[in-house]
């Protein structure tokens, strides 16, 4: 999501009666621009598999757009489209706090451009994302219907319809066709739903 500067303290946060989705960068709050309609329902869809797949395996939770403090080292607080923690990073008897930020640090973060992103803000992103300890990262760019699978800053392997997006080192097994992924965002409602 592209970012843009809203004026604030330092640690400020958004008032609860706005809706706007903001993530905080060196103290300071910077709001989001919104997605596109696609880009959430895809968002939506991803963030499904990886929940059903997790809780099938006991390996974790998924969540959408969670603000996740991503450490003192980092100064950071970020908001991923699509998120996996794993249960040995937040305990499966442990809640999810009811707090701003999610204290963690996600095994994967998941990033959906939309036409408002900027190129540069996604590179620093993903490399912030790696800095903080985040194990893989995806950025899935609908328009050409790919998927980016960082494995590092520098080391990626692109996933086109013809390939499977699969989860190793952080969702063993886990393995969803692009082509279904992004076929299923354009069915209509009165389809049964894909089974990974």
């Amino acid at each position: 999501m592209e970012s843009t500067h809203v004026t604030s303290s330092p640690g400020a946060v958004l008032s609860r009666d706005d809706d706007s989705l903001y993530e905080v960068v060196d103290d300071q709050v910077v709001e989001l621009a919104p997605m596109g309609a696609y880009e959430v329902r895809l968002a939506t869809v991803l963030a499904l598999y990886v929940e059903n797949f997790a809780r099938q395996h006991r390996l974790g939770r998924a969540v959408q757009e969670m603000l996740f403090d991503l450490g003192a080292a980092i100064q950071r607080k970020r908001r991923p489209d699509v998120a996996f923690v794993s249960y040995d990073r937040w305990p499966q008897q442990q809640r999810v706090p009811r707090t701003e930020a999610w204290e963690v640090v996600p095994n994967l973060a998941v990033e959906v451009v939309s036409r408002t992103d900027r190129a540069d803000d996604l590179i620093n992103k993903i490399a912030e994302y790696f800095r903080a300890g985040v194990e893989g990262v995806w950025v899935v760019f609908p328009s050409q219907e790919q998927i980016h699978l960082y494995e590092s800053p520098t080391r990626v392997r692109i996933l086109t319809r013809t390939d499977a997006l699969g989860g190793e080192p952080v969702l063993p097994h886990f393995q969803l066709p692009v082509a279904a992924l992004f076929d299923e965002v354009e069915e209509t409602e009165s389809s049964p739903p894909m089974t990974v």
